[in-house]
Order: structure tokens, then C-alpha cells, then sequence
């Protein structure tokens, strides 16, 4: 086990560069094998990459052109010369942060649409509880993380509580609005029908929540990255956060900025795998020309 954990740390570059590779060939097999009208579709699926690698080509250029220090910025190259040797390092501190975040990514999903339920079926809890659900989530939670450290110590559930913390308010609030925007007309032909308030929540409230559920996970998973960084740069001994405070103190910018591209690819790993699960399951909702791209 040891030996294959070495070895996923060290190779992920590679992984990551030969999985870039093999998408873009099957992007083009797949244009050339289609028709004209599908290939202005498929040519969407290549706009990440090229913008992408057209910004950190700009970046090259305009860093190489002015001679700037990579004490203040580094160019791309000098980024990916300090991802390769510390390749290891940003790979394990990496993993650490991703299962945290997920962890508390994982309690915020459960805990918003249970309290998101609650809301959007009782007006008298949304009336009572939403006020103090805003003050809460107002509160810096820079400011909470001490008080976890306090009740928990130093190590990891300060960071998955963090990521729980700032991240499921825009849940609860997405899956209370779908719950309440039921139009009238729908809930009295329901009625008429015999359902229960229960069965108008189950067979159309929870499904007409689904887009505004999904649109909330696209947001909530890069707010649970900024909770699980917070928390490690200030309360744990690894994460990229922790990385990053590391490299801050021994002024290696290369590496501080390493350790932001790497936190960059798994906020786009999450977000990617939320934007597929949302088309699987609420493909239904984008019937406008500007969701179809």
C-alpha cells in the first residue's frame, strides 16, 4: 500500500497532463467524425482548455516580457517546475484537504436540505429561524475557527466544521425558495386530487427544487475549499492551507502559487462532477436556448 501511495503522490502530474491529452484527442476524434452541425456543440467542450491555456500563455509572456521577479509573480513555467518537485508534498497535502472538504461538503448537503425542507414546508420557521440563519452566516468564519481550536484542538474536524459552516447556507436557502415558489394553480389541482400537503412536497415540491438545489451544490463546493483553507492555514498540521502558510513563511512564491493551482484543480474536479450530476438529473429544467449552449 505504502508503495502504490508513493507512487499516486509522485506521478499525478503526469496523470493529470496525459488525461488532459487523451480528452483533447477524444474531443477531435469526435469532431471529425461528426457532422457540421454538431461540431459548433463539441467545440464548446475545448473552450475550457484553449481560454485556459491562452491566459497562462498571456501570463508567460507578460512575466518574460517585463523581467519580472518570481518573488512577486512568477511565470506559469516557474509555477510548474515547483508543482514537479514538490510534486509529493503538494500531492498528499492536496488529499488531505479534498477528503476534509468533502467531508464537510457532505454535512452541509445534509444538514441544507434537511433545514431547507423544514423552511419551505413552515412559514413559521422560516419567519422564526431565517433571521438568525442570516447572522449567523454573516460571521466571519476566520473569527470561528479559534473558537473550534478551543473545543476541538488542532487537527482536522476544525477544517471539515469550517467547510460545513460556510458552506450549506446557500443550500438552505435554494432548497426552501424551490419548496415556496410551487405555483398556486399546481398545489389547488393537487388538492382537488386528494394529495396531502406532504405528497405536493414529495411528487412536486422536492422535484422543482432540484435546479435551484443543484445550482446551490455549484456554489456551496468552492465555499466548502475557502472553509477547509481557512482552517488549515490556521489550525492543522497538513492541507493545502497549511502548505500555504509553509511557503508564505520561507517566501517560496513559486510554491505559495503552486499550492493555489493545485486547490484551483480540485475546486474544477468538484464543480465538473456537480455541473455532470446536475445534467443527469435535472436535464428537464434547461429548456432555454442560453442553458443549451
Amino acid at each position: 500500500m505504502d508503495a502504490i501511495a508513493d507512487f499516486l503522490l509522485t506521478s499525478w502530474p503526469v496523470a493529470l497532463v496525459i488525461a488532459c491529452g487523451a480528452y483533447v484527442a477524444w474531443i477531435f476524434a469526435k469532431v471529425l467524425m461528426s457532422g457540421a452541425t454538431d461540431r459548433a456543440k463539441l467545440s464548446l467542450q475545448l473552450a475550457p482548455l484553449i481560454c485556459t491555456a491562452g491566459t497562462f500563455l498571456l501570463w508567460e509572456l507578460f512575466c518574460k516580457a517585463l523581467s519580472i521577479s518570481t518573488f512577486v509573480l512568477p511565470a506559469p513555467s516557474d509555477i510548474a517546475i515547483s508543482l514537479w518537485q514538490f510534486r509529493r508534498q503538494i500531492g498528499l497535502h492536496s488529499f488531505h484537504t479534498a477528503w476534509m472538504t468533502i467531508a464537510g461538503f457532505g454535512l452541509a448537503v445534509a444538514f441544507g436540505i434537511a433545514l431547507g425542507l423544514l423552511f419551505g414546508a413552515s412559514r413559521f420557521f422560516y419567519a422564526g429561524f431565517y433571521p438568525l440563519l442570516v447572522g449567523f452566516n454573516t460571521v466571519p468564519k476566520v473569527a470561528v475557527v479559534p473558537i473550534l481550536v478551543i473545543w476541538f484542538g488542532v487537527g482536522w474536524l476544525p477544517a471539515v466544521l469550517t467547510a460545513f459552516m460556510i458552506s450549506f447556507f446557500p443550500i438552505v436557502v435554494n432548497v426552501a425558495t424551490g419548496l415556496a415558489t410551487i405555483e398556486p394553480e399546481t398545489e389547488d389541482v393537487m388538492k382537488a386530487l386528494g394529495a396531502t400537503k406532504f405528497q405536493i412536497m414529495t411528487k412536486i415540491g422536492i422535484p422543482r427544487s432540484l435546479p435551484y438545489f443543484f445550482g446551490s451544490l455549484k456554489v456551496a463546493i468552492t465555499l466548502a475549499y475557502i472553509g477547509s483553507v481557512i482552517a488549515e492555514y490556521n489550525a492543522s498540521r497538513f492541507g493545502i492551507g497549511n502548505l500555504m502558510a509553509r511557503a508564505s513563511a520561507d517566501f517560496n512564491v513559486p510554491l505559495l502559487f503552486a499550492s493555489l493551482i493545485a486547490l484551483a484543480i480540485l475546486g474544477v474536479a468538484m464543480y465538473m462532477a456537480t455541473v455532470w450530476l446536475e445534467n443527469r438529473m435535472t436535464g428537464w429544467a434547461q429548456r432555454s436556448s442560453f442553458a443549451a449552449g
